[in-house]
């Protein structure tokens, strides 16, 4: 079997994208538990230098759904950012999962040594084979900022462990 972009990234995103959902469901019950208002939640940073959990979910969804459009060659979707409950931010997390769904698989798979040319910030641009920018760029943004909203969920007292991270694989141990 072959090894393709959208067949090692697009399970892995998946993955991702529903621990995130669950680690949000168990915030919402844990805000409501305490009687906490989610934006003391949604507002929190482990350091004063690191962006707060509302901002980490919204890295962990936009950079997959647009780094994976552009490399299917589809419209790069936009997120307005204003994300302010939970249920806002599931929103857009089933948003993003939607996106990376819809995409061309084919078109999302061609040509993985071709190089692409991404923006990285305001006034700059790197290029990379598309495959490294899938490998190396998507996939590490995404862990690193799922990581960040676990890591301050559980800073908040959240009992949550690996079990939740991995919460995708759950369809591979009957749960």
């Amino acid at each position: 079997m072959t090894t393709t972009i959208s067949s090692s990234v697009i399970p892995a995103v998946h993955n991702m994208f529903t621990a995130l959902d669950h680690l949000l469901v168990k915030a919402v019950e844990r805000c409501e538990e305490t009687k906490v208002e989610e934006s003391v939640y949604l507002n929190w940073r482990v350091a004063p230098d690191m962006f707060p959990l509302v901002t980490q979910v919204r890295f962990a969804t936009e950079i997959p759904a647009r780094g994976l459009s552009r490399l299917a060659g589809a419209e790069l979707p936009s997120f307005a950012d204003d994300e302010t409950t939970f249920a806002e931010l599931r929103a857009r997390l089933e948003r993003a999962s939607a996106i990376v769904k819809a995409l061309d698989l084919a078109a999302l798979d061609a040509n993985p040594t071709a190089d692409i040319t991404v923006p990285m910030g305001p006034d700059r641009k790197v290029t990379m084979p598309r495959e490294a920018f899938a490998h190396e760029w998507i996939m590490p943004n995404l862990y690193f900022h799922v990581t960040a909203a676990y890591l301050i969920l559980r800073h908040l007292g959240l009992d949550i462990g690996k079990k939740d991270y991995l919460m995708g694989l759950a369809r591979y141990f009957g749960e």
